[in-house]
C-alpha cells in the first residue's frame, strides 16, 4: 500500500481531497449552527446561518483560493469533486424556511399543516439534511457546514482561517444592526430577509457536476475560477486585504508574501512535472519504442523474403513510427516551453505561462505516448503500464 497525497494521481480514476467540517461554538459548548427548540435558539440559528450565507457569497473567491493548488486543479469539477464554483447547499427544507421568512409566506410542515414562520417558529429540522448531495462544495449538514473542496495534500488551516475571518466580518456587520435594534426578533427577521434577497444566488441544491449549473451560475454572477492561477490573485485585492487586516489575521505584507509563495510553488511543481515528462519520453519510452520498431521491421523483412505479406505488421510498424515521431516533436516543444516559462521573472505571469503552455504541452505529449502503450508489447515497455500501476504493483 502506498499513500499518494496528490489530488489526482491517475487520469480516469477518482482522486482524493479533504472534507472540512466546520461549525461555530461558544466557550461553554453550545453549537450555534444547531437548530433549537426555543425562540431564543431559533433567533441564534437564523442569525448565524445568515452570516455564513452572506460571507460565502461575498468572499467566494477567498474560499476558492483557500482550496487551490496544482493538484486540485485536476480534481475540481472532474465528476468526483465539487466544481470550482462556490455555492451553498442548504437542503430543501432549510431553504424553504429562509425563503418563506423573506417572502412572508407560511410553510407546510411534514404533517401537512401550514406554519406561519417567524423567528419564534421553526419546524423540527433533522440532523442530516444534505449528505446525499456530494456535488456541493459547501453544504449544511444539520449542525455544521461541510467544505468539500479542500486539497488532500494541503493543511486545512488555510480554509479554516479564511472561513473564520469572512464569517467574523459578516457577524460583525450583523452585530452592528442588532445592537441598535429595539425589537430583536423583528431585527432578525429583517436580517434574514435582507440576506436572502442579496445573497440567495449562492444557494444551489442541485447537481453541481452538470454543464447546466455552470451556465446557471454564470447567469447568477457567481465566479468560476477554474484554475489556481485564476483564484490566487484575489488574495491581494483591496477587499480581501481589508477583511484580513481589519480582523488582525494577516498584514498586507504577509498576504503579498503568501501570494508570491503559492504562485512560485505552483510554477516549481509544473516545472518538475515537465522535466520528468520530457525525460521519460525522450530518454526512456521513445528509445524503447524505436528499438521495438527496428526489431519489428526485421521480422517483417524476413516474412516478406519468404513470400508472405504481413500487412497487419506493416500497419503496426507505421503506426509506431508515426507516433514516436509525433511524440518526439511534442517533447521538444515541451522542453522549449518549460525553459521559456522558467525564464519569466514576474511570478504571476510565470504561473500563467506554465498553466497555458507547459501544462498543455504535457497533455499533448501524453496522447501519442498513451497510444504507444496500447500497441507496444508489454515486455518491451520500459516502465510500469497504467494497468500495472493500478492493479498489479
Amino acid at each position: 500500500m502506498v499513500c499518494l497525497l496528490h489530488e489526482k494521481p491517475f487520469r480516469g480514476v477518482n482522486g482524493s481531497g479533504k472534507h472540512n467540517n466546520w461549525s461555530i461554538g461558544t466557550d461553554d459548548g453550545i453549537n450555534l449552527l444547531k437548530p433549537g427548540d426555543t425562540p431564543e435558539d431559533n433567533l441564534s440559528f437564523l442569525v448565524f446561518v445568515s452570516a455564513v450565507i452572506a460571507a460565502v457569497d461575498i468572499y467566494a473567491p477567498l474560499l476558492r483560493l483557500s482550496a487551490a493548488n496544482a493538484g486540485n486543479d485536476h480534481r475540481l469539477g472532474a465528476n468526483e469533486a465539487p466544481p470550482a464554483i462556490i455555492s451553498i447547499f442548504l437542503g430543501d427544507q432549510l431553504q424553504n424556511i429562509f425563503q418563506s421568512i423573506a417572502e412572508g409566506k407560511p410553510i407546510k410542515t411534514d404533517g401537512g399543516k401550514k406554519l406561519e414562520l417567524g423567528v419564534n417558529t421553526l419546524p423540527k429540522l433533522p440532523m442530516d439534511l444534505t449528505d446525499r448531495n456530494r456535488t456541493s462544495p459547501f453544504a449544511f449538514t444539520g449542525n455544521k457546514f461541510e467544505f468539500r473542496m479542500v486539497a488532500s495534500s494541503e493543511s486545512i488551516a488555510g480554509p479554516i482561517f479564511t472561513l473564520n475571518t469572512i464569517v467574523a466580518e459578516s457577524l460583525s456587520q450583523i452585530a452592528d444592526r442588532l445592537e441598535k435594534a429595539k425589537d430583536i426578533p423583528a431585527a432578525v427577521k429583517e436580517i434574514v430577509t435582507d440576506t436572502w434577497k442579496k445573497h440567495s444566488r449562492v444557494i444551489f441544491n442541485g447537481n453541481g457536476y452538470t454543464d447546466e449549473w455552470v451556465k446557471e451560475a454564470e447567469k447568477r454572477g457567481l465566479p468560476n475560477l477554474r484554475s489556481s492561477v485564476d483564484a490566487w490573485p484575489y488574495f491581494a485585492k483591496k477587499d480581501s486585504v481589508e477583511v484580513f487586516t481589519r480582523h488582525k489575521v494577516l498584514t498586507q505584507q504577509e498576504i503579498e508574501a503568501r501570494l508570491e509563495i503559492v504562485l512560485e510553488k505552483y510554477s516549481k511543481i509544473l516545472n518538475i512535472e515537465a522535466i520528468v515528462t520530457y525525460e521519460m519520453a525522450a530518454q526512456v519510452i521513445l528509445p524503447a519504442c524505436s528499438a521495438y520498431s527496428a526489431e519489428l521491421a526485421g521480422q517483417i523483412q524476413i516474412l516478406e523474403a519468404s513470400g508472405m505479406r504481413p500487412d497487419s505488421l506493416n500497419k503496426k510498424l507505421g503506426d509506431i513510427v508515426y507516433l514516436v515521431e509525433q511524440a518526439a516533436k511534442i517533447a521538444e516543444k515541451l522542453d522549449a516551453d518549460r525553459k521559456a516559462a522558467k525564464a519569466e521573472q514576474d511570478v504571476q505571469k510565470q504561473a500563467e505561462t506554465y498553466r497555458d503552455t507547459v501544462f498543455n504541452s504535457m497533455e499533448a505529449l501524453r496522447a501519442p505516448v498513451d497510444r504507444l502503450e496500447k500497441i507496444v508489447p508489454r515486455e518491451y515497455w520500459p516502465v510500469p503500464t497504467y494497468e500495472d500501476l493500478l492493479f498489479h504493483i
